[in-house]
């Protein structure tokens, strides 16, 4: 009986594998994309899926795994775990990659489709040779806000108001952060200057009180929802969220701030470079540039895919600002280590600031040793009614 079934299995094996080849979908060739959070066309609202395209045109599955912050991206492929064929980091961790021989060189025989790159997102300073990156977009950062109950948002100062108590959002990482602070106060925004970060950290603390919670993607439903009222954001972003509520509005803050581009890059590790270099090349594709960034609301590096975007997102001012408001835009550089480190340690200051951490230790242990204490109690009495399940037996 055993044979038979064997034998009707192997059967049946064969006669899938023949007529239904999907069923073997797993061991089809695939990359796996590592890239921030809604930072993708994948369908929505009739848009492009740029994944799903990419596949039907290359037979390459995607794996897609996103993080929110570049920080939370390098910790990961430090501590290793895990592999990514394509990565998305924005310019100074580029630099930062570079520097610590993270990155494997591109083979730009397999991605034809950078001829389309502008002249002026090549070369950069984070990739000076253009070895290691091709530009994906470029942004702004600025400040969103609710003009139902906020009513200028010129200044990075209004992120202090008083008046939004408890409506704030605050970016949930460092070098953003630390980068407002330094425009307030009148810093470069790649100070290393140890006191100078000190003062930011000052500053940061005093504005605690006053944030609703420090988030990244969560900043989507909370102003979109009006849970929260004031922001610093992406631009790209800003002209996503406008699109589900129309009371939201964008400033460049007068003091500055920072513009950034992010780029794909393939992290040594790589299980499938010339797969990486296809879905780079893909994303490349003015039509496919064009129509991906048209979703994101993004800045395309490529001039060339502004035809394929509707022309009132080709043509925004916010996506695409005048020479003279990008004139107070700053970039990021790579910071040496000291300076990180230390712009780490403060940050770890600000977020714990007003906290009780003793009382939250008496608090934790006490309740590690109550934990402990059911736990014994429990095994006792396990212990008791087997010795009383033994002696009846008896």
């Amino acid at each position: 009986m055993k044979k038979r079934i064997t034998v009707a299995l192997i059967l049946i094996s064969v006669l899938v594998s023949t007529f239904c080849p999907w069923v073997h979908a797993e061991e089809a060739e695939s990359i796996t994309v590592y890239n921030w959070g809604q930072y993708i066309s994948d369908g929505t609202d009739g848009y492009l899926d740029v994944i799903e395209e990419f596949t039907a045109r290359t037979g390459i599955k995607v794996n897609y795994i996103t993080y929110d912050s570049n920080e939370s991206m390098y910790t990961k492929l430090k501590t290793g775990g895990a592999t990514y064929d394509v990565i998305i980091p924005s310019d100074y961790m580029i630099a930062k990659l570079i520097e610590e021989d993270m990155l494997e060189p591109l083979n730009f025989d397999n991605i034809p489709n950078f001829q389309y790159i502008d002249e002026e997102f090549r070369n950069m300073e984070y990739d000076p040779e253009n070895l290691y990156s091709v530009p994906y977009t470029w942004g702004t950062v600025g400040i969103i806000y609710n003009t139902k109950y906020v009513d200028d948002a010129s200044s990075w100062a209004s992120l202090w108001d008083e008046r939004y108590e408890g409506k704030i959002l605050m970016f949930d990482n460092c070098r953003d952060a630390f980068a407002i602070a330094q425009s307030r106060l009148g810093y470069s925004l790649n100070t290393e200057d140890v006191e100078e970060l000190e003062a930011c950290a000052d500053l940061l603390k005093e504005q605690k009180p006053l944030v609703q919670s420090y988030v990244m993607d969560q900043i989507f439903d909370k102003m979109e929802r009006e849970e929260a009222w004031i922001a610093p954001y992406y631009a790209g972003d800003y002209l996503f969220m406008v699109q589900e509520n129309e009371n939201l509005a964008f400033s460049f803050p007068e003091e500055g701030y920072n513009v950034f581009v992010d780029a794909m890059c393939i992290p040594k590790g790589c299980q499938n470079k010339e797969g990486a270099e296809a879905f780079i090349n893909f994303l490349c594709d003015p039509e496919i540039s064009g129509q991906n960034l048209e979703y994101l609301g993004y800045s395309t590096p490529e001039t060339e895919a502004k035809q394929y975007m509707d022309p009132n997102v080709a043509n925004s001012d916010i996506a695409y600002p005048d020479a003279e408001t990008l004139s107070r835009a700053t970039s990021f550089v790579n910071l040496s280590t000291e300076a990180n480190q230390a712009m780490n340690s403060l940050w770890l200051e600000v977020k714990t600031a007003g906290s009780n951490t003793a009382t939250y230790l008496i608090y934790t242990a006490i309740a590690v040793v109550i934990v402990a204490v059911i736990a014994v109690v429990i095994a006792m009495q396990k212990k008791k009614k087997k010795q009383r399940r033994g002696q009846s037996r008896k």
